[in-house]
């Protein structure tokens, strides 16, 4: 979930693909701004690539980074995306009407755990197991697959600060015993956590 992020597609309107195009247009249709950035939804269209079992993101929004992923993921896998608000739910199934590889489920986050484990799981939207340590990728993730945690500012320290103290929840990842995670900056303003899983 990124701030203005459904507006920032403006500028890419004719190179994105014909999914997340369909997905920005409902956002906008419904006022949604918080879609994922552009920045982002091109890491996730890549890293969807190497994921062939199974995909997930908590915070569906109206659908524009399951479309990224979408796009990116092959023939065959299974995306799964939970929404906590009804509507958004509506208008994302809508979108995905004639993609059943797609699944999209009314609730809080943990609904995910109903389908895994997955070879990629995106946490993603306000208070989605970001960083309160009940999202765990042992259970959440097959070995080997990939973490992302989206939206964060870029570091400039370390530790990593946030309201001049310690940033717990990014933290919580970069130091978590069953992964190994760097932080990628996508933009001045943007950065993610991506993490793999251990093996073993």
């Amino acid at each position: 979930m990124s701030l203005q992020g459904t507006d920032a597609h403006r500028n890419a309107d004719g190179t994105l693909p014909a999914l997340v195009a369909r997905a920005v247009a409902a956002a906008r249709a419904h006022g949604f701004p918080y879609s994922c950035r552009p920045e982002q939804g091109r890491l996730l269209r890549l890293l969807a690539v190497g994921a062939p079992r199974g995909i997930a993101e908590t915070g569906t929004g109206c659908g524009v980074g399951l479309a990224w992923l979408a796009s990116g993921a092959p023939p065959g896998t299974r995306l799964v995306s939970v929404e906590r608000d009804a509507e958004r739910v509506r208008v994302a199934r809508q979108v995905f009407r004639d993609h059943p590889e797609v699944g999209i489920l009314h609730g809080d986050w943990r609904r995910v755990e109903e389908h895994g484990p997955y070879d990629l799981l995106v946490l993603d939207g306000g208070g989605q197991a970001k960083g309160d340590g009940t999202a765990d990728p042992v259970r959440l993730l097959t070995p080997g697959g990939t973490l992302v945690v989206d939206d964060f500012t870029p570091a400039t320290t370390w530790p990593p600060l946030f309201g001049g103290v310690p940033d717990r929840p990014r933290l919580h990842w970069l130091e978590h015993p069953a992964l190994r995670t760097t932080e990628l900056r996508l933009a001045p303003d943007l950065a993610v956590i991506v993490g793999t899983r251990l093996r073993g």
